[in-house]
């Protein structure tokens, strides 16, 4: 079966880019919480019906925008990490790197993360495809006996995306709390937590 969008589904998506890298611009240039919805629609000249139609709050433009670059970064990525022979050192590498990238957007990280978190318990939620790349690499982690295997890799993803995002969450809050020694801890504890039975 074709998996190429069709028309009216690239249309779709095209709008939607359209308006959240309008978004991204009124951001940049005056301030996420001084820009309306409203002037989102005005400045990328489509009704807002349109917009509200695509993005019903200014967090699901946020959403959007971070899972775009997540996608146009993951390949690369994937290919730094599997460059890494050890299984913890990859999922290190990973949380570097998210560290970094959530340091170049941190005005933005307290809106968007209260909005994933306020959607993360609802069943068919849009995901960032962070939890695919989590499974593969704590699934490669438990084949190398790093990871304990009496847990299935599902769950050991489970718990590791919310000790993930409690990191994230400590970050914004307390303004002293670098990121990446954030993860490295969380890591530290999940392994050791998770790390397979001597």
């Amino acid at each position: 079966m074709d998996a190429t969008p069709g028309r009216r589904e690239r249309k779709r998506q095209q709008t939607a880019d359209l308006l959240v890298d309008t978004a991204m611009e009124l951001f940049e240039a005056h301030g996420y919480d001084a820009v309306t919805m409203e002037q989102i629609a005005a400045a990328a000249d489509v009704a807002k019906g349109t917009l509200y139609n695509h993005f019903p709050v200014k967090e699901a433009l946020l959403r959007h925008y971070f899972h775009r670059q997540f996608a146009e970064q993951g390949p690369a990525l994937r290919n730094k990490l599997l460059g890494e022979p050890d299984a913890i050192r990859r999922i290190a590498l990973l949380l570097k790197h998210a560290a970094r990238w959530a340091q170049q957007h941190r005005e933005y990280m307290p809106h968007y993360l209260e909005y994933r978190l306020g959607q993360s318990i609802r069943p068919g939620a849009e995901r960032s495809g962070t939890e695919v790349v989590f499974a593969q690499l704590i699934a490669a982690a438990q084949e190398a006996n790093r990871l304990r295997k009496d847990l299935d890799t599902a769950t050991l993803v489970h718990y590791f995306r919310y000790l993930y995002l409690a990191a994230f969450t400590r970050w914004i809050h307390d303004p002293t709390v670098r990121l990446e020694n954030e993860l490295a801890t969380m890591l530290d504890l999940f392994v050791a937590g998770a790390g397979e039975a001597q």
